[in-house]
């Protein structure tokens, strides 16, 4: 019964080690995701409390089985938003592959979820992921009494920022660049941009998830990455003519490509006048 409430893996490991249901924790690499529902407070008002507590259920319940199929733990539900860590209680190499394959699996079931909600007349969640990979406490934090095995840090607060930034870029995947460092080669990315998020002085590089190496993609989603790839550097270069001819011809192709169109206004904005001698490219995220 106690499982129901807290991760199996968690009751297991205190179970063979019970010295470790004491406060305090350790400092250690884990990859954390969160997740969030876009437009939640929307739909939740066009909805009786009923028929929202069995759409939400429906959607966590099916994204906590992938994140436990990818020997990920819940840590927290709150509301529509879900957060999980890999690598912990039991250490693992892998957790930044895992998280990531973790996240393309969830947004693939969301997918077929979108089609049987659509069937039955009911709203098609759509959400986002955050993903970050990093040195964090991991422990249990809270009372003498009421303990919570959870994760602190900067670390964690910059995946929920990521989480947060796939507003901005039109995104549903978006991970850092140490999550992408440890996930090279098992699944297939494009960076996005050099960002600081709110809240951090160091500037990042942030990546987004597309599939897995396994599967692959479309050839001419293989070309348009190219292209992305090679407008992004013009832009950083300060080629701004440039960028906007080739996120012009993406965003043409594919109107939906949300990174296509911000960069499109972004080269706009910056042909005529271009931005001071000292501008560094960084992007400064100022919202959560």
């Amino acid at each position: 019964m106690f499982q129901q409430y807290v991760p199996p893996r968690v009751v297991n490991e205190l179970i063979a080690n019970p010295h470790l249901l004491s406060l305090g924790g350790e400092e250690r690499e884990l990859t954390v995701l969160f997740s969030d529902v876009a437009s939640f407070t929307s739909i939740s008002e066009d909805l009786s409390p009923t028929d929202l507590v069995g759409l939400l259920n429906e959607y966590l319940t099916a994204m906590t089985e992938i994140v436990v199929e990818h020997d990920g733990i819940i840590d927290k539900y709150e509301g529509d938003a879900l957060m999980a860590e890999f690598g912990a209680p039991i250490p693992y190499e892998d957790h930044a592959v895992k998280a990531c394959l973790a996240a393309i699996h969830m947004q693939r079931k969301l997918a077929e979820l979108r089609t049987k909600w659509e069937k039955e007349e009911r709203p098609p969640l759509t959400a986002r992921i955050g993903i970050n990979t990093g040195i964090m406490l991991v422990g249990n934090m809270g009372s003498r009494h009421i303990m919570d095995y959870t994760v602190m840090g900067d670390n964690v607060n910059l995946a929920s920022r990521l989480e947060g930034t796939n507003k901005v870029y039109g995104t549903k995947i978006c991970v850092s660049e140490s999550t992408h460092a440890a996930a090279i080669g098992e699944v297939i990315t494009r960076e996005l941009d050099l960002i600081r998020v709110k809240g951090k002085s160091r500037p990042v590089h942030i990546y987004e998830v597309f599939e897995t190496v396994e599967k692959g993609i479309p050839a001419g989603r293989a070309s348009m990455l190219e292209r992305f790839e090679m407008g992004l550097q013009f832009f950083r270069d300060r080629r701004f003519e440039d960028a906007l001819e080739l996120f012009s011809d993406i965003h043409e192709m594919d109107p939906d490509d949300g990174p296509a169109a911000l960069y499109v206004r972004r080269c706009q904005q910056y042909v005529e006048p271009p931005p001071p001698d000292d501008w560094d490219g960084v992007f400064i995220m100022t919202t959560k």
